[in-house]
C-alpha cells in the first residue's frame, strides 16, 4: 500500500509545491502530457503523488482519500465545517500568501470599517427594502466574521465569476474576497475595510485525520516526515 498525497495540479502552486518538497529531498514529477493528472514521487518509497485541483484537496483529505495534501488554508477552512477534527496542519509553505478581506466601493467615503458598513447595512435596508448583499465564494469563513464582529442586515450572495467585478455589475453592495497585493480592487475603485481582515491564508500541507493506514504506511509516513523535518 502507499501514502497518497494531494498537490495542485497546475500553475504556480504546483510548481511552487515541488520546489518546497524538492528542497527537502522528495522530488515530484507530473508524468505525461498537461491533460493527465498523474505524477511521479522520488526519495521516499511508498509515496503516491495525486494531482487534484487545489479546491477538490480538502474534501479528498476530509474523506480520506489521500493520507497528505496542500491547499490553501483558505479552503480547508471554507469548505470543512470544524476543520480540525478532520485534518491536521503539518507546514505552512511559504508561499500562495493571500488575505480574505471585505471591500466596499470607494466612493463610501463614511465606511472604513466593520461598524461603519454595519451601520450602512441598516440605512440601506430601510431605503431599499432588502439586505445589502455581500458578494463572496466564502460563505462559511465571512458569515462567522460578521456574526462575530456584529455586523446585521446584509445577505450573502454567491459569485461565480469575478467577485470584484460585482458591484459594478450591481449585483452586490460589497463584496469578501481573497486578494494579494489589491492592485484588482483598486482597478475596480474598491477599498479594504481597515478592520475586516477576515483571514491571511497561504499554501500548507495538511495530514488528513480520516485516511486509514496500516503498519507498512505509517512507516512511510514517518520516513516521508522524517525527511521532511517535520514532526509525526
Amino acid at each position: 500500500m502507499t501514502i497518497k498525497l494531494g498537490v495542485p495540479s497546475k500553475g504556480r502552486l504546483m510548481e511552487k509545491t515541488f520546489d518546497w518538497f524538492g528542497a527537502r529531498g522528495v522530488t515530484m514529477s507530473r508524468t505525461g502530457s498537461d491533460r493527465e493528472y498523474a505524477g511521479a514521487v522520488e526519495g521516499v518509497d511508498g509515496v503516491e503523488l495525486v494531482l487534484l485541483s487545489a479546491g477538490e484537496i480538502p474534501r479528498e483529505l476530509a474523506a480520506g482519500r489521500i493520507h497528505l495534501g496542500v491547499t490553501g488554508t483558505d479552503l480547508v477552512r471554507e469548505k470543512l465545517g470544524q476543520w480540525e477534527q478532520q485534518v491536521a496542519e503539518l507546514a505552512t509553505l511559504g508561499f500562495g500568501h493571500a488575505d480574505l478581506i471585505i471591500a466596499v466601493p470607494g466612493c463610501w467615503v463614511d465606511v472604513d470599517t466593520l461598524e461603519d458598513l454595519d451601520a450602512a447595512a441598516a440605512a440601506f435596508r430601510s431605503k431599499h427594502g432588502f439586505r445589502m448583499r455581500i458578494a463572496t465564494k466564502y460563505h462559511r469563513l465571512v458569515r462567522e466574521f460578521l456574526q462575530d464582529s456584529g455586523v446585521a442586515d446584509y445577505q450573502l450572495v454567491d459569485s461565480q465569476g469575478a467577485t470584484e467585478g460585482t458591484i459594478k455589475n450591481l449585483t452586490a453592495e460589497a463584496i469578501a474576497d481573497i486578494t494579494s497585493t489589491g492592485d484588482t480592487l483598486r482597478a475596480n475603485h474598491l477599498k479594504i475595510l481597515s478592520d475586516a481582515l477576515v483571514l491571511q491564508s497561504q499554501a500548507t500541507l495538511f495530514r488528513s485525520r480520516k485516511a486509514e493506514m496500516d503498519d507498512a504506511e505509517r512507516a512511510v509516513m514517518g520516513a516521508l516526515l522524517e525527511r521532511l523535518g517535520l514532526d509525526r
